[in-house]
């Protein structure tokens, strides 16, 4: 039961670090919604303005740093907003393929749990 912890934290900062790598190498065919559909304008959008470029490099930041396991508290205040944003992306634009939201939710709830000082200076009352 330790290790599980330590498990969920060095898988999501491997699927955080390839899946924003990937933005840039290519070495995963990633696929693209319908097109005119409300999930496709909006990426259509933020690739379009760049703001995805600043996303990927905060993925693989968080990632790398959750791979390493320093910084840990950084590194979940990296990549926190962006699996909120990735569920709230299928909940309501796409509207299904939940399985990937649900394993980040998952991964990230465990990892954030063992982090009692994080979750302490977090919610401080000061």
């Amino acid at each position: 039961m330790k290790h599980i912890p330590t498990a969920a934290r060095l898988l999501l900062g491997l699927i955080f670090t390839v899946f924003g790598a990937n933005m840039w190498l290519h070495f995963i065919d990633v696929p693209l919604p319908k097109e005119g559909t409300p999930a496709a304008n909006f990426m259509f959008a933020i690739y379009g303005s760049g703001y995805l470029d600043v996303v990927k490099v905060l993925e693989v930041t968080g990632g790398l740093l959750l791979l390493s396991g320093r910084f840990m508290n950084l590194a979940l205040t990296l990549v926190g907003p962006v699996v909120v944003n990735i569920i709230l992306y299928h909940v309501f634009l796409v509207k299904g393929a939940y399985e990937m939201p649900v394993i980040l939710a998952v991964l990230s709830l465990i990892t954030l749990a063992s982090r009692k000082d994080y979750l302490r200076t977090l919610f401080a009352a000061k």
